[in-house]
């Protein structure tokens, strides 16, 4: 190695240590949520979720004036298709969150976790159906490995596990629609073009909720008051830490160390809050896992990266 060389690499494993370091805690985050959502009982899923929008809206507002890029999201204003698609992008989030925290609040944290875990499956299901992609003989084992999981464990549960599969759809379609907007917006601008759409129907979510069981909010106690507001901060720290780490890590990386947070949501659920884990469902998670190793192989034998729609949790 020449003397010349040597800064240049050391700067490039600085890069990637930092890059791991902000992802790594990217996905812890994600993967500690529903023990946020149980601290802010007695708030329901409901409320939660129309204040998470509304402060979020707020959190991004404040992150635009701090940094004085405006002008960034007025140039994303002037863009009718991208606005209109950052709407759809926030109807399958908002069904995500939704879906999410009444997960967490219900006792259903495993079925969360599995959603997590059955994503990257269907966001290759999704470049079969929409994007027209031809897929591999590793990757067809592993979406009909996981077909084989639905169906055990829905024999198990006597029914689908709805949850699992409304998370990895919904957040299928948004990573999709996050995918084809591409470098055309970042994070912050994409999340507040999302939740301003979403704020009208917040309102309207508050409302509704005020009306059949009153709203909590400032009720309870300063601690729990605190907990509702940080909100918007929970929903978009996550999302620049993963922005900074997508900047200094090659994706494939990133697909790698996506699966922290539903391993970290999958022990949380079990361990600390003792959710059942009877033998079907113990089968029917070792499928996916043996699939999703299967798919890591064919991704890194093959050389690509896994698609970033996958990357983004909750």
């Amino acid at each position: 190695m020449t003397d010349a060389a040597a800064p240049a690499e050391m700067a490039a494993r600085s890069t990637h240590r930092a890059g791991l370091g902000f992802g790594g805690l990217a996905y812890a985050l994600w993967g500690v949520l529903p023990l946020y959502f149980l601290l802010l009982a007695p708030s329901g899923a409901f409320e939660i979720v129309a204040w998470r929008v509304l402060f979020s809206l707020v959190f991004c507002a404040l992150i635009i004036t701090l940094t004085r890029t405006w002008g960034v999201l007025g140039r994303a204003l002037k863009q009718p298709r991208l606005v209109w698609t950052m709407g759809l992008a926030g109807v399958f989030i908002f069904i995500n969150w939704q879906t999410y925290v009444i997960a967490a609040t219900t006792g259903h944290v495993v079925e969360a976790a599995l959603g997590y875990f059955i994503n990257p499956i269907v966001t290759v299901l999704l470049g079969v159906f929409v994007l027209r992609e031809h897929l591999r003989r590793l990757q067809w084992v592993a979406i009909g490995i996981s077909f084989l999981a639905v169906v055990v464990l829905a024999v198990g549960y006597g029914t689908l596990p709805w949850i699992s599969l409304i998370l990895a759809f919904s957040f299928g379609f948004y990573g999709l629609i996050k995918k084809r907007v591409g470098p055309n917006v970042d994070a912050v601008t994409g999340l507040t073009l999302e939740t301003a759409w979403l704020a009208p129907v917040a309102v309207v979510q508050l409302l509704v909720v005020a009306t059949v069981s009153g709203l909590t909010f400032g009720t309870v106690s300063p601690v729990h008051t605190m907990g509702l507001l940080a909100a918007g901060v929970i929903t978009a720290v996550p999302l620049l830490l993963f922005a900074a780490a997508a900047r200094r890590l090659p994706l494939t990386v990133l697909g790698l160390i996506q699966f922290v947070a539903p391993v970290i949501q999958f022990l949380v659920g079990v361990f600390i809050l003792n959710e059942a884990m009877p033998v079907e469902r113990w089968v029917g998670f070792g499928l996916v896992w043996v699939a999703l190793i299967i798919l890591t192989i064919d991704m890194i034998a093959s050389g690509r990266a896994p698609r970033r729609s996958a990357l983004e949790p909750a």
